[in-house]
């Protein structure tokens, strides 16, 4: 997840030392894998913070009506690169919709 084992290393241990303290406390949350959304919260936030994308050119053109149909042809890495490379807001909106839904700019 992090690409980095020494940084995970170090993120496991820190979650597993913070969950023997809330043990030791009789604070341990009763919610199944807690202990597992931790973990993952903890790398997400480092992630955030020292990951960067790496750069890619994609050719540029403009939208035509037959867009919706050429994104339906898109393998599942392609499409991650399509929304990857959207600005901020948009990537957001765009990675948090169902699969099969078709933005609605591209829609005809």
């Amino acid at each position: 997840m992090l690409g980095d084992a020494r940084k995970a290393q170090e993120i496991f241990q820190t979650t597993l030392r913070e969950a023997a303290l809330r043990a030791a406390r009789g604070e341990l949350p009763k919610e199944p894998f807690w202990l597992f959304r931790d973990a993952r919260w903890r790398c997400l936030e480092t992630s955030e913070t020292e990951l960067q994308a790496e750069p890619l050119e994609i050719d540029e053109h403009d939208i035509v009506p037959e867009a919706p149909s050429q994104i339906e042809q898109l393998e599942p890495a392609q499409l991650a690169i399509w929304v990857s490379s959207a600005p901020d807001p948009q990537r957001t909106a765009l990675a948090n919709f169902k699969p099969g839904w078709m933005p609605c700019f591209l829609k005809s």
